[in-house]
């Protein structure tokens, strides 16, 4: 692009919108990747994003009155997705109660070695935004006395959660595995497989099929909003 300031203004812009629309968080955080030099085929992809607002002006985030005796995480990774870096997208979902308070999209800034590698760091970065819930809502004296739940949608992560035999085969992500062992071994968390069909996280790691995108933005607390 001859100018690339009204690129960077229309993305700057929809990053704030992702303060309250999650459906857009992959979809921004893809746009923002190219930032520095951006081309034509990055500004139509903008355009694309900005047509899908235009048509989604009545859907937004809904909290609605409920229990905060749970904290329940989605976490999914999706490997090796970029074609030219083949760096991994993680992504997370938080919910307090059936209420959606925490998520997260973005790009690693280096390449995972397997597939288990990625899963297993988004479980890590989902349970360091749940634990820091966690000692806010300490502190504001409504402790949560339930395990944390973190559902992944790769059965190797939930196996080496449960087995430290197998953390000699991943020391190259020996802080993670220590942290989550160590939160799991607590009894603060609770790391369980859900099957990908049920994956919610996997709105913010990867491009979806329109109707399964649909239903997964709908089980995220994203309605239209009543007249």
């Amino acid at each position: 692009m001859e100018n690339a300031t009204q690129y960077r203004s229309l993305v700057g812009a929809l990053q704030y919108l992702t303060l309250t629309h999650l459906d857009l968080a992959y979809a921004v955080q893809h746009v923002c990747l190219f930032m520095h030099d951006p081309c034509e085929p990055h500004l139509a992809m903008l355009k694309r994003v900005l047509r899908y607002v235009k048509g989604t002006v009545s859907t937004s985030l809904h909290i609605g009155v409920s229990g905060i005796d749970s904290l329940t995480a989605y976490s999914d990774a999706d490997w090796a997705g970029c074609p030219d870096s083949r760096r991994s997208t993680l992504g997370y979902y938080v919910f307090l109660g059936d209420n959606l308070v925490s998520w997260s999209s973005k790009r690693k800034t280096t390449v995972s070695r397997s597939s288990a590698e990625a899963e297993y760091r988004a479980v890590a970065h989902a349970m360091v935004e749940t634990y820091w819930l966690r000692q806010l809502l300490q502190e504001f004296h409504a402790p949560i006395s339930s395990a944390t739940v973190v559902y992944c949608d790769n059965v190797s992560v939930v196996y080496i959660t449960a087995n430290p035999v197998h953390h000699r085969r991943m020391k190259h992500i020996e802080i993670d595995i220590h942290f989550v062992r160590d939160k799991v071994a607590l009894g603060q968390v609770r790391v369980l497989h859900v099957p990908s069909s049920h994956q919610f996280a996997d709105i913010m790691t990867k491009g979806l099929p329109v109707q399964l995108f649909t239903d997964f933005r709908s089980s995220l607390c994203v309605h239209d909003t009543p007249d």
